[in-house]
């Protein structure tokens, strides 16, 4: 499957078979993104990573990436560092930073940034993360992580728990879901319950989600507990921010109607809304979670930039 050149912006520049050959991929990545193995398959090359907004996981695993493959990084952490402080437009950053590098990795704060990028680019741009908008890499790292510990992603029951209004991650990975049969419920208060329209668009592929308030409604049932933060960050007005923060938090409590085998995920960083004393029950895969970005995004830049493993 050829993927070279082309742009992941969003869940709509993927189809399942598309989808579910990163998954293999990934996991012929693993042994090399742990260092068992060496392959220096995007030797020469050069990642771009652009991040206009605050990360951890996303960009040091992006990166960690990169050099497992080979492949140079230039890195840029902060608007104030580029000529965007000086009043250049994102579209003109873009078309210079594309001259310099074979694909580009951009994290912003504005829904749609990564569109305009891949517009105006000539090389693979690769969301990964616009404002409330998509983080598909994420979704995939998610995918690979519930196919990896539950044998197969079709008919799961999967729960997505907290920010769903501007969660990015759930927007993305629940589209995605669509695509396996799996059975979604969302969890979360009113005012931060999953846009209409991404509802609307489940229900169009044939999913119809359960909305709920009570986070102990979706536990019994569930296979997969993924939990969100309530962003501060999203919240145009902190008074609403307050009326909403600490709404859920997973303890062995909470858990104790929970199956054997179901899993927490959660797409970190968390701030209270996992109790630490979970992470040392057999739910907790999230830490698993955040190292599966390395193979995942291993398999992506592999994949658009045209690297042979």
């Amino acid at each position: 499957m050829d993927f070279t050149d082309k742009d992941l912006v969003s869940i709509r520049d993927l189809d399942r078979e598309q989808i579910e050959y990163i998954l293999d991929l990934s996991k012929k990545m693993v042994p090399y993104a742990r260092g068992e193995k060496v392959k220096r398959a995007l030797d020469g090359k050069i990642m771009a990573n652009l991040f206009f907004e605050p990360s951890t996981r996303t960009k040091l695993s992006f990166e960690s990436a990169a050099y497992r493959l080979g492949c140079d990084v230039i890195d840029v952490s902060e608007m104030s560092m580029t000529s965007i402080a000086k009043g250049e437009t994102l579209a003109d950053t873009i078309r210079m930073v594309d001259a310099y590098c074979d694909a580009i990795v951009l994290r912003h704060p504005y829904e749609g940034a990564a569109r305009l990028a891949a517009d105006v680019s000539s090389k693979p741009v690769i969301n990964a993360g616009d404002g409330a908008g998509s983080h598909p890499t994420q979704m995939l790292l998610d995918l690979f992580t519930m196919k990896e510990v539950k044998g197969s992603l079709d008919g799961l029951n999967v729960a997505l728990v907290g920010d769903l209004k501007y969660g990015r991650t759930v927007h993305t990975l629940a589209q995605a879901l669509t695509m396996f049969g799996v059975k979604l419920t969302l969890v979360a208060p009113e005012s931060l319950q999953m846009p209409q329209d991404i509802v609307d668009n489940l229900k169009a592929k044939g999913c119809n989600p359960v909305k709920t308030s009570v986070l102990e409604d979706a536990i019994s049932d569930a296979d997969v507990l993924y939990v969100t933060r309530i962003q501060r960050e999203r919240f145009p007005d902190p008074a609403e921010y307050q009326k909403v923060a600490g709404t859920y938090r997973i303890d062995n409590a909470t858990l104790r109607t929970a199956k054997k085998d179901m899993i927490i995920m959660h797409p970190l960083p968390r701030v209270n809304e996992i109790a630490t004393e979970v992470d040392d029950t057999p739910h907790a895969r999230y830490f698993e979670q955040a190292f599966n970005g390395v193979p995942v995004r291993m398999a992506i830049l592999c994949a658009l930039m045209g690297g042979e493993m």
